[in-house]
């Protein structure tokens, strides 16, 4: 069994190869051939005569590419020259963009904070009119969560205490924000569930004592976490709702006797953190449950 590892040309660190060599350790276990390519070397060339497949295709079609970037157009490609890819290209564009991801959560009627998606502008226009702005407040009131729709690791995302913090943020930030009821509850706090397939693999609790996000990589703190049947579920059903075949669910945790809110689901989500705090191998998780797909697809 043959596969592409593929991932950014551009994004390269400690952190990323780190993830990289979880999966070619993991490949071998599982006697996996296991390629790394970089998202710069399938250059997509297209012109009257249709498009050029790269090299690297033409030398030997792979039998599947775990794809850890976010090149989305990369992977419409590949799926189109019949290769399975994980996770497609279509979860990849929801779980990317903060405003499509709780699109999807709210079609599958799965609890999350109150969200606005704010209206559309054009670039270098930016905000002309504030009018929409009295309406969010008038729902969420203070203080509210405001987030850049692209973003990772906790970054572009804001708590606003008051309208002239809000007018503030928005009139420096990218057009593309979503605004969300921020839930005292959880402040500080929220859980990570890593699903593979139809099973959550590993669950941490993570909390902050200095900042409302709970992010390790924004400075919080980890350990082992039990998650009940109820959180399996709801997780289960947000990788579910974006079409995951594997994801880190983050759930925010409600007032006592209150259930968990679907707060992000992330198709790319770097499980060393998780690995380092619960010992899940997520990296071999994700290889087997592609190697029995694989499989089925042989003998079915």
């Amino acid at each position: 069994m043959r596969g592409l590892l593929v991932y950014n040309g551009f994004l390269i660190n400690d952190k990323f190869n780190e993830l990289n060599d979880l999966f070619f350790h993991a490949a071998k276990e599982l006697d996996i051939v296991l390629r790394g390519v970089k998202n710069s070397e399938l250059l997509l060339e297209m012109g009257v005569s249709g498009s050029v497949r790269p090299a690297i295709l033409a030398e030997e079609k792979p039998d599947f590419t775990v794809f850890w970037d976010k090149d989305i157009l990369l992977a419409e490609y590949l799926e189109s020259q019949g290769i399975p890819v994980y996770n497609s290209s279509r979860c990849i564009a929801v779980c990317d963009d903060k405003r499509r991801t709780h699109m999807a959560l709210a079609r599958a009627g799965l609890p999350m904070p109150e969200t606005f998606i704010a209206p559309m502008t054009y670039t270098g226009v930016g905000f002309t009119d504030f009018s929409f702005v009295g309406a969010i407040e008038k729902k969420l009131s203070y203080p509210m969560v405001v987030k850049e729709a692209f973003g990772s690791f906790g970054a572009q995302v804001y708590r606003v205490s008051d309208r002239d913090e809000l007018l503030e943020l928005v009139r420096r930030s990218p057009a593309e924000l979503i605004f969300q009821q921020y839930i005292e509850s959880s402040a500080g706090r929220d859980v990570r569930l890593q699903v593979v397939g139809e099973r959550v693999t590993a669950a941490m609790y993570r909390h902050s004592e200095t900042d409302f996000r709970a992010n390790v990589s924004a400075g919080g703190g980890m350990e082992p976490y039990e998650p009940s049947e109820q959180e399996c579920e709801l997780a289960l059903a947000a990788a579910r709702a974006v079409g995951a075949d594997f994801a880190g669910v983050d759930l925010l945790l409600g007032d006592e006797g209150e259930g968990s809110l679907v707060c992000e689901v992330n198709s790319n989500a770097h499980f060393k953190n998780l690995m380092d705090c619960t010992g899940a191998d997520t990296a071999h998780d994700i290889l087997l449950y592609i190697k029995h797909a694989w499989e089925r697809g042989r003998t079915g």
